[in-house]
């Protein structure tokens, strides 16, 4: 019996010492003692015989151990994990470091690039308002035809405004995603890429691609409603390249504030949605308008203003945050929340009204072109 404890703490010599197959132990009987006993005296009196300690296996943690896994596990916006792997860091402050520079650098180029985008936008409208005057008298002498479903749609699109044109693509592009969540066959792989986990092999590229990414209907729609509601008015302030920038950016920043807050408190597990991102345009439109008049779609007699909906929003976000509640993650809602407040308080300023340079390099490289090498002036 002192034997079989001594095998089960976890010491071996040579395959006679192995558990045998199933991971089970078994007591020795009364012929097998006396000559294990025997060679177990022998292993002291020779030179160590590769007597050694078996090494421990540092096994991976998944997803349904652990107050991680319950964490996540009871939500019904996550798609279900049992055969995930995490593979959480033992440096935490290293984890961190690729999602900070993939932030900072996603940003800058999000915001580079919806300047050059607003650039050929404005360059290209003179040309679009006298194609636009030709088309319409092209339309005055061609004959109509009646019930034609192309005429029915450009009359649709017509009918927008600005800001709900702008969020059509992401409306369509979280639509999409939802529809790939649902091929079993790409389960593995939309867990890998479009959920956000600070405990995954891949950190940086789902910190944008999940912000497309809903698993449950009812959150997708609930998201992509306020989006279209509020639409015009992030718009109307920013303009729709701005708006692209700070839509992008502000899932990026909502999802490293959510790494971060996993990090401290060691409460690893998968976030998706666009709710970090929609919570930057309603506190940019809460911050920009806070005497606007808001109502919840289900009482619609209730109303409230904008300034008091944003400060209720962000106690509730807080307090889940530091309570861990468990059902949203309320560390990426508070993060894009912030940046909506920032970026409307300062970040305009600071940005947005400091492209120009960018915007003449840019105007040179298209009027000049690139210049060719080969003789001195």
């Amino acid at each position: 019996m002192a034997l079989q404890g001594w095998v089960q703490r976890g010491w071996r010599c040579g395959p006679a010492w192995a558990p045998p197959l199933g991971g089970g132990y078994r007591e020795l009987s009364a012929t097998q003692a006396p000559r294990l006993l025997g060679r177990r005296f022998n292993l002291f009196v020779q030179q160590k015989c590769g007597f050694r300690k078996a090494p421990r296996k540092v096994e991976p943690r998944r997803s349904d151990t652990g107050s991680s896994g319950e964490a996540y596990k009871r939500s019904a916006l996550i798609p279900p994990l049992e055969e995930t792997v995490f593979y959480p860091s033992p440096y935490p402050i290293r984890t961190l470091m690729k999602p900070f520079f993939f932030t900072i650098g996603f940003t800058g180029c999000a915001f580079g690039s919806a300047a050059i985008w607003q650039y050929e936008s404005l360059k290209s409208r003179v040309q679009s308002y006298f194609d636009g005057i030709k088309a319409d008298w092209l339309d005055s002498i061609r004959p109509q035809k009646e019930g034609n479903l192309r005429k029915e749609i450009n009359k649709w699109w017509n009918s927008l405004s600005d800001g709900q044109r702008t969020v059509t693509g992401i409306i369509a592009a979280n639509a999409l995603v939802f529809c790939l969540w649902r091929v079993p066959s790409l389960h593995r792989t939309m867990i890998r890429y479009f959920t956000s986990n600070p405990a995954s092999k891949v950190l940086c590229s789902p910190m944008l691609l999940s912000t497309f990414s809903h698993f449950s209907l009812f959150h997708m729609a609930a998201n992509m409603y306020v989006l279209w509601s509020f639409s015009s008015s992030i718009v109307n302030i920013l303009g729709q390249e701005q708006f692209v920038a700070v839509y992008l950016s502000a899932g990026v920043i909502s999802n490293f504030v959510s790494y971060v807050c996993k990090v401290a408190t060691g409460r690893y597990g998968p976030s998706l949605g666009a709710s970090g991102a929609i919570m930057t345009v309603l506190a940019a439109v809460c911050t920009k308008i806070p005497e606007g008049r808001l109502a919840i779609i289900f009482l619609p007699v209730f109303t409230f203003t904008a300034g008091n909906a944003l400060k209720a929003i962000i106690a509730m976000d807080t307090a889940g945050m530091i309570l861990g509640w468990k059902f949203f993650d309320h560390a990426a809602h508070l993060g894009g929340a912030l940046f909506g407040i920032w970026y409307i308080t300062y970040g305009h300023e600071l940005i947005w009204k400091n492209r120009e340079p960018l915007v003449k390099i840019w105007h040179e490289i298209r009027t000049n072109g690139p210049k060719k090498g080969g003789g001195s002036k």
